[in-house]
């Protein structure tokens, strides 16, 4: 945890007050998973809003971009329903197509000890990639792509990405926050790997005491499909090594590959790198708002570790403040 580089300053009461119809829309600078529940939440509050993303594709670290003719979901891994809310959410999704039940036992893997599995909550997946649930979300809401944001648009604004990328955002117009320490985020270069069959037997594996991997996942399985594409995600320490060349990390997963499950060369490759993949620890808060400017994401959970739907609930609970 850090704290902000520069001063903290109070916002002009000119912006503070009700939100809702007000001319001034509410920009949502991130369209992830927070950033779009945000947006729709505003939405449905009749608070108007345009969101704005720096990516070809709207998703954040719910990317699925296509490799080799596929999609390929290359962010989170899936996502667990807990909060309430967020079921009926879920529901919806499922009733259209868009989410299914994938599994609720993972195997463990370690170099040192005797493969087991493991239950736990019941993990969704998606058919068309997880990508396809922000842009659900997104539906009768104004996005604009590509958009390199380097200083705060007029009127409020809500920040929906790591704290390392908002604090960079805000120290470049000399803006502070009060009251916020930022959290420090563990990078992930995710590795998909095709092979000609599939030569194991998992959905996924949580891999534990190895230097090289953290996360193995089907991809086949979970999208339903069954193709032969395993993804595997890189320790946060191999990862830190390879930021700058992520194609460099692909030898050691493979390698690694091949030790824990006795894979033979995958047929092709693709790294992606996530500089700021995981929150390293939480705000105690689901997120921030002073008037002016709204903080939200998978970091600001206080129930639990950061999850896909805690960062949902965090843009939610952000928009009904916002409104409020």
């Amino acid at each position: 945890m850090r704290s902000c580089p520069v001063a903290a300053r109070a916002w002009p009461r000119s912006w503070l007050g009700t939100v809702a119809g007000m001319d001034i829309s509410v920009t949502v600078v991130g369209a992830g998973i927070a950033g779009a529940a945000c947006a729709r939440e505003l939405g449905r509050l009749g608070v108007p809003c345009r969101v704005l993303d720096r990516g070809r594709a709207p998703g954040g670290r719910l990317a699925s971009p296509t490799v080799h003719g596929r999609r390929v979901d290359l962010g989170a891994g899936y996502f667990t329903v807990r909060d309430t809310g967020f079921e009926e959410v879920v529901g919806g999704w499922a009733d259209a197509g868009l989410a299914r039940r994938w599994t609720d036992t993972f195997d463990v893997l370690s170099p040192d000890a005797e493969r087991r599995q493991s239950s736990g909550p019941m993990r969704w997946a998606t058919p068309g990639g997880l990508r396809s649930l922000v842009r659900a979300l997104l539906t009768d809401v104004a996005v604009a792509l590509e958009q390199d944001v380097t200083a705060l648009p007029d009127g409020p604004v809500v920040l929906a990405m790591p704290d390392a990328q908002a604090s960079r955002l805000l120290a470049a117009g000399h803006t502070g926050v009060e009251g916020v320490d930022w959290l420090e985020s563990d990078p992930v270069i995710a590795v998909a790997c095709g092979f000609g069959d599939r030569s194991w037997s998992l959905d996924a594996a949580f891999v534990n005491d190895d230097a090289d991997l953290i996360f193995i996942a089907d991809d086949g399985s979970r999208r339903g499909d069954g193709a032969p594409v395993l993804v595997a995600h890189a320790t946060p320490d191999l990862a830190r090594r390879h930021l700058e060349s992520p194609d460099t990390v692909i030898p050691h997963v493979t390698a690694a590959l091949e030790r824990l499950l006795g894979t033979g060369p995958p047929e092709w490759t693709h790294a992606h790198r996530w500089t700021f993949a995981k929150p390293a620890s939480a705000h105690p808060t689901t997120h921030h708002w002073d008037g002016r400017l709204g903080l939200a994401g998978d970091q600001w959970c206080p129930d639990g570790p950061p999850r896909v739907e805690s960062a949902w609930r965090s843009g939610v609970e952000l928009a009904r403040a916002i409104a409020a």
